[in-house]
């Protein structure tokens, strides 16, 4: 088992920045294969932000540039924690951002290719 803890969410105007974080803890962290940062926002589905794997340095963006202009990803193996970088933020923003892991091979962009959540951290952008 798995459990993901989000932290550095928070209040951020327009064109601002922001540092995720989600730290991974228990018994089978040792078999992650990849991570991920998926949103939500009011009245939507929830949507990936980007993936990273745990065994290579393959990223994942979703399928549009614009994740990739704003947000970086990286990852601390021996501390079990993965950061998104988020800058030049707009209010489409404003979500409820999600971590996920899985230690199986699968599609980075579905909701179901995850065995493990954490629990969310409100992003909120200002205009």
């Amino acid at each position: 088992q798995v459990q993901l803890v989000e932290s550095g969410g928070g209040l951020v105007q327009a064109g601002g920045s922001l540092r995720l974080s989600c730290a991974a803890s228990g018994r089978t962290t040792s078999r992650i294969l990849r991570m991920a940062w998926f949103r939500q926002a009011p009245g939507k589905e929830r949507e990936v932000v980007a993936a990273i794997s745990w065994t290579s340095v393959s990223t994942y963006f979703g399928e549009s540039d614009s994740n990739k202009d704003r947000f970086s990803l990286s990852k601390d193996i021996a501390k079990n924690t993965m950061y998104v970088q988020m800058r030049s933020l707009q209010p489409d923003a404003t979500a409820v951002y999600f971590c996920a892991a899985t230690e199986r091979e699968g599609v980075p962009s579905w909701t179901n290719s995850y065995d493990y959540w954490g629990q969310g951290t409100q992003v909120t952008v200002s205009s």
